[in-house]
């Protein structure tokens, strides 16, 4: 017997007990850049031994198959079809909240109607915080720590994101209609909170676990999150793989200089900066460059 709670279905008759969860969510294709939040999301399932929940009844709803395409699989020799979802698991944990992980995928129809069904599952389950985490290109060295901005509605949240050290974002422009989960969370008592890292332009792999580990580090000053060894290994032969790539091409370097000195003038708060048009244009084209390597 299946249960519903609006257009998300669960198995089994009950849904569980949930100590005061904190929903952390990634939302697909729009901003999970070089899959960042899928990576520490699945780092985190895996930590805390998560459990599928549920996922949309009829995905048809909300996604056009001829853009998320189904997928053939075989099930003890039998050919299935399985449909583009979203994918929602749970994790207890012992003294602090537990947590519900989100798989979100940005509709492409109904969109009100897919911001109302994740808003209904969280006031359900009785979250208390709800977040979002992403990635994005931007003007940033591989030789620095990775910044991480964000934002944060409600009063614990906000002093939450100040002592993780995330900038205040300044964006302005096109985003996700799945943003209006956090705008309207806390109209419901949830608390809500986005944090994106910044990831170099000229990075452009399948996992980058820089971009993962500096999403981490932000999670464990929440949440007093153990962050394995083999992470932080991964990353650093990440940095050292891009250093000896900045050794084989030299014109790189001054790209280098100038990308940390506009770092450093961004940590120190200034706003409105602006790369040169020539850098610009030299880090679209050594992006292209290194994704043929």
């Amino acid at each position: 017997m299946e249960r519903r709670i609006g257009e998300i279905e669960f198995g089994g008759e009950e849904l569980p007990r949930l100590e005061e969860p904190h929903a952390l969510a990634i939302i697909k294709p729009w901003i999970d850049v070089n899959n960042v939040g899928s990576l520490v999301l699945s780092h985190l399932e895996a930590l805390f031994g998560a459990q599928e929940l549920g996922r949309l009844a009829k995905p048809g709803d909300f996604f056009d198959f001829t853009r998320y395409r189904p997928t053939i699989y075989f099930e003890e020799g039998v050919r299935r079809v399985r449909l583009p979802n979203i994918e929602i698991r749970y994790a207890k944990r012992e003294g602090g909240n537990d947590f519900l992980f989100l798989h979100l995928l940005e509709p492409h129809m109904q969109g009100e109607a897919f911001v109302s069904a994740i808003l209904e599952l969280l006031q359900e389950l009785g979250v208390r915080r709800y977040s979002v985490l992403g990635s994005m290109y931007d003007a940033v060295p591989h030789t620095k720590p990775l910044l991480v901005t964000g934002g944060a509605l409600g009063a614990e949240a906000g002093e939450a994101l100040d002592r993780a050290g995330v900038q205040p974002s300044d964006y302005q422009g096109p985003t996700t209609i799945a943003f209006f989960i956090n705008q309207q969370a806390p109209e419901l008592g949830i608390e809500s909170m986005w944090f994106i890292v910044s990831l170099p332009h000229y990075v452009q792999v399948e996992e980058d676990h820089m971009g993962a580990l500096r999403l981490l580090e932000v999670l464990s000053s929440l949440y007093g999150l153990l962050i394995p060894e083999e992470e932080i290994a991964r990353a650093e032969e990440q940095r050292q793989n891009l250093d000896r790539i900045l050794e084989a091409k030299p014109e790189l370097k001054t790209v280098i200089a100038k990308l940390e000195e506009f770092y450093e003038e961004r940590v120190k708060g200034q706003r409105g900066l602006r790369l040169s048009p020539e850098v610009e244009r030299f880090l679209r084209e050594i992006s292209k460059d290194l994704g043929r390597e």
